[in-house]
């Protein structure tokens, strides 16, 4: 249960890391690590607030 938890937690980082990395580069041209790693973050911290209200919505 705690590995497939840290599994998510780590494969949600990577996925919202490429892909502001990506956005950035092609739209603005350079990259932040500080951005990158900052709205990865914040994406993942969304992500499991949005599971933990999910779970807690259906349970009543």
């Amino acid at each position: 249960m705690i590995l497939r938890e840290i599994f998510i937690f780590v494969a949600a980082f990577a996925a919202f890391a490429s892909a502001v990395a990506a956005y950035l580069l092609a739209f603005h041209g350079e990259t932040s690590l500080k951005d990158i790693l900052s709205t990865a973050a914040a994406a993942v911290i969304g992500l499991y607030v949005g599971r933990y209200l999910q779970t807690r919505l259906t349970h009543g």
